[in-house]
């Protein structure tokens, strides 16, 4: 099989099978660009575990911040904040646990969750909002 009809081919092409990774992608990089500007130190992205994956994972003083980067083009099914469930959270929670577990370093920090709206497409004006603090733990 060549390596081009892989999906790690057409990664490595510079290619993507799904126009909506892309757009992930471009959100995150807007999200991460923007927590920089405002000083959180950005450790990690895309953080993986068997419980899912976060998002960004950013450092400011004795604080872990865990983001979650929400992008919608239109409202049409509702807004990108609504889109972070329950659900979603518990994810991102269990999966922040497991992520404490394996890295030392960050076991003594506080720990918030955050999420990062993004409304619009990369052609349109884009709107980006930030929700410090947007959930807690059950």
């Amino acid at each position: 099989m060549a390596v081009a009809s892989t999906r790690l081919g057409r990664i490595i092409a510079g290619m993507s099978e799904d126009p909506r990774h892309l757009r992930g992608r471009a959100a995150e990089d807007m999200a991460a660009a923007h927590l920089r500007a405002h000083g959180l130190l950005v450790v990690r992205r895309n953080a993986r575990c068997p419980f899912g994956e976060v998002d960004l994972v950013c450092r400011e003083r004795d604080l872990l911040i865990i983001v979650e980067v929400r992008s919608r083009a239109r409202s049409d099914h509702g807004d990108a904040l609504e889109s972070v469930t329950w659900r979603k959270q518990r994810r991102i929670v269990r999966t922040t646990e497991f992520l404490l577990q394996r890295h030392a370093e960050w076991r003594g920090l506080r720990v918030r969750f955050d999420v990062i709206a993004i409304e619009g497409t990369p052609l349109q004006s884009r709107r980006l909002r930030w929700v410090r603090d947007a959930f807690r733990p059950t």
